[in-house]
């Protein structure tokens, strides 16, 4: 299943590097929420943004990301073991 949503994520993430321009251009900030290979909409907060997302797909995967100029990279991780001495 993860690695289905890993897929179907690419074709937010394409998307979104496909129009990223326009969206920075006008939208500098904000959030973007793209389903599939359309931009469904954009909104001030992340929180208005994931609300519309669920309200609208559900538990489907789709994209809540904040349109930036210079793209921030998290590193997210699970399951850490603390190291043994």
């Amino acid at each position: 299943m993860a690695d289905s949503n890993n897929k179907m994520l690419e074709r937010e993430l394409a998307t979104y590097e496909r129009e990223k321009e326009h969206l920075i251009c006008e939208n500098d900030g904000r959030f973007v929420v793209i389903f599939e290979d359309k931009i469904e909409g954009i909104w001030d907060t992340y929180e208005d943004a994931l609300k519309f997302g669920y309200d609208k797909f559900g538990l489907r995967p789709f994209l809540v990301k904040q349109i930036q100029g210079m793209d921030q990279i998290h590193y997210f991780t699970r399951d850490l073991v603390p190291c043994q001495s």
